[in-house]
């Protein structure tokens, strides 16, 4: 498989949020708007692209008896790396994301690709695993951040394009992410003909 099919498939027909429905949490709770969403794509990105890399490096390292206690610890080092980055660099997300940032360590998506990619791959494979993988997840968030954010406060990254009579408050609330989010995945299912 080459690298840009690697891509292709974390972006359509692996994709996180839309096709496998995996990291959840992070998806519903942080996507109020467009840039929370791509914000915490983003870091959930770096993190699975350190991470793949760093596990596809130690696979013959690690016994199968010490596997998952070896990823867990090595997405924890990469986590906290980025939490003190952003601490540091980016307090307004800090303050947006709060604790999703460190709940990144258990996000399923990372766990499960390096269990199913990165443990069974080289470690160029699944350092674009991981970017395609990445783009997936921020591109969903992303979306369903611009949606509840256009719906809910008539603006896209902070930019009002609709009257405030417009507003249904509905999609800033956590009611409106599940029915945007399963709006956004019929559509998908749509798109690629329910595969």
């Amino acid at each position: 498989m080459s690298y840009a099919n690697i891509i292709k498939n974390g972006i359509v027909k692996e994709n996180p949020t839309f096709v496998l429905m995996l990291g959840m949490c992070p998806t519903l709770a942080t996507t109020t708007s467009a840039l929370n969403g791509l914000s915490m794509g983003l870091a959930t990105m770096v993190v699975l692209i350190c991470t793949n890399f760093v596990i596809s490096l130690l696979k013959s390292l690690t016994p199968d008896k010490v596997r998952i206690p070896v990823f867990i610890v090595v997405i924890a080092a990469f986590v906290t790396i980025l939490q003190m980055v952003i601490k540091a660099f980016l307090p307004d997300i800090d303050k947006a994301l709060g604790l999703f940032i460190p709940l990144i360590v258990v996000n399923c998506i990372i766990l499960g690709r390096a269990e199913a990619f990165a443990a069974k791959n080289t470690p160029v494979a699944s350092l674009f695993d991981g970017i395609g993988i990445g783009l997936g997840f921020t591109l969903a968030l992303t979306l369903l951040g611009i949606v509840r954010e256009l719906l809910g406060a008539g603006s896209i990254f902070g930019l009002t394009l609709l009257p405030e009579t417009t507003n249904i408050l509905l999609f800033i609330l956590p009611p409106g992410a599940f029915i945007t989010l399963g709006y956004l995945i019929a559509i998908v299912n749509k798109l690629r003909g329910n595969q």
